[in-house]
């Protein structure tokens, strides 16, 4: 869900979401997308992002003693109102 997100507000800002052939991975477009002009999310939703981006790196890699389920909790909704707050219209 969040990647996804990342990739449609790229593209509703003319942002590339590929690099060459590759998808562009998620950190950079969270990067282009606090950078833009105007930009489509203040620092601290960027660094939101990234921490929310760790954390689904870690289970997608098996380190479930990096993390509680209450982290994952706080995660989903913290993603969920991210989305809500900064869709595209």
């Amino acid at each position: 869900m969040l990647e996804e997100h990342l990739r449609s507000l790229c593209i509703a800002r003319s942002i590339a979401v590929t690099v060459g052939a590759k998808a562009k991975k998620a950190d950079a477009m969270n990067a282009e997308l606090a950078a833009a002009l105007p930009p489509a999310y203040g620092l601290l939703d960027q660094k939101g992002v990234t921490a929310w981006l760790d954390l689904r790196n870690k289970a997608a890699h098996g380190k479930y003693i990096e993390y509680t389920i209450e982290q994952v909790r706080v995660m989903l909704t913290a993603v969920r109102d991210f989305a809500a707050r900064t869709a595209v219209a």
